[in-house]
């Protein structure tokens, strides 16, 4: 049995009760939905920024009525310092009985999105930075027994080694990096300052159902299936060479959860990349999501465009997940092939024009 599959089966025993700010985007509904399948109780926080109404209304069709029922669902700003206490219950305000503590948070909310924050960096910075500090400050008030955050790998800056490892980083590169260091930086000043434990999770690029595919912020994977689906042509910034260690969605989402429930001293108050350990160029991955939507009886023949790199990214990125191994029992099930083979269906069914 591994590390994953013991947590689960203890959780449905013994249900706890959960925060999951940013509920309603495209990790938060995923983590929403497996928590209720483990018949936890869930509290959601989001604003809709870039989270929809129609994430939730797909995660309840895949739960029972009784799971679904152990759901409230918080409309709310974490950059409300209200709506975070509301959230968890303290400062006079609860969304559920007073009884019913708040165990463990993950905290999800956040702009995303490297262009974005080079666009508007102030949003980003208000979002990311006082978003997460208010949280922050409410689940050590709040005395919840975890707090976990997504970090990201774009934290890794313009340091060329690969694999990343957790304690070597070079230069930020964009707005968005910069707020995801500082909500490392205040974590780790709430664990000498407050004895306040958390687990940061650097993502990799994770993808899989219910990634938004619109906007001009979308993710590459659902842009390009959306492309690819609607007979449009793939646009690549570069020349296809760059490569990400592509992460799918459920080992993200087994990260979180064994995270949240970790006990082990030595695991608490650290940083861990999540990922899979590989490295992908753009121009694999548009062959890789080819073959799979010929799996789907769907042909894409028409070649990408190539364009300009986009401000603001590194060439290459790929992890190393030991210390996620070692220390959480992290293991991922899906590398890209297979997190995609496993996520077209969805991807056909929600992308075609």
């Amino acid at each position: 049995m591994t590390a994953y599959e013991k947590v689960k089966q203890d959780l449905i025993n013994v249900p706890k009760k959960w925060l999951v700010t940013g509920v309603a985007g495209f990790i938060g509904s995923n983590l929403l939905e497996a928590l209720l399948q483990l018949n936890q109780h869930v509290v959601g926080l989001d604003n809709f920024a870039t989270g929809h109404q129609h994430n939730l209304g797909d995660v309840k069709q895949n739960v029972s009525q009784e799971q679904w029922a152990r759901f409230v669902f918080i409309k709310g700003d974490v950059c409300n310092l209200k709506d975070c206490q509301k959230a968890l219950g303290i400062g006079g305000v609860s969304p559920t009985a007073p009884d019913s503590k708040v165990d463990y948070v993950l905290h999800q909310a956040a702009l995303g999105s490297v262009p974005r924050s080079i666009k508007d960096p102030i949003a980003t910075n208000r979002a990311n930075i006082d978003g997460f500090l208010n949280m922050l400050v409410t689940a050590q008030q709040a005395e919840v027994k975890s707090f976990t955050y997504a970090a990201s790998s774009s934290t890794y800056g313009d340091h060329p080694a690969l694999p990343k490892v957790e304690d070597t980083i070079g230069k930020p590169l964009s707005p968005y990096a910069v707020t995801k260091y500082v909500n490392e930086l205040y974590a780790e000043v709430f664990a000498h300052s407050y004895g306040f434990n958390t687990i940061g999770l650097r993502y990799f690029n994770v993808f899989g159902k219910r990634q938004d595919p619109n906007g001009a912020y979308a993710a590459v994977i659902p842009k390009w299936i959306g492309a690819m689906l609607k007979g449009e042509t793939v646009h690549i910034n570069g020349d296809g060479e760059t490569s990400r260690d592509f992460c799918y969605i459920d080992n993200t989402v087994q990260a979180n959860i064994l995270a949240g429930t970790c006990q082990n001293k030595d695991s608490l108050n650290q940083i861990y990349n999540i990922a899979v350990g590989e490295r992908t160029s753009l121009n694999q991955l548009f062959q890789f999501l080819q073959s799979s939507l010929v799996g789907q009886g769907v042909s894409y023949t028409k070649l990408p465009v190539y364009g300009e790199f986009r401000a603001g990214d590194v060439l290459h990125s790929q992890a190393s997940i030991n210390k996620a191994r070692n220390l959480l029992g992290y293991q991922p099930t899906a590398a890209v092939v297979e997190g995609l083979s496993i996520a077209m269906p969805w991807y056909r069914n929600k992308l075609a024009g």
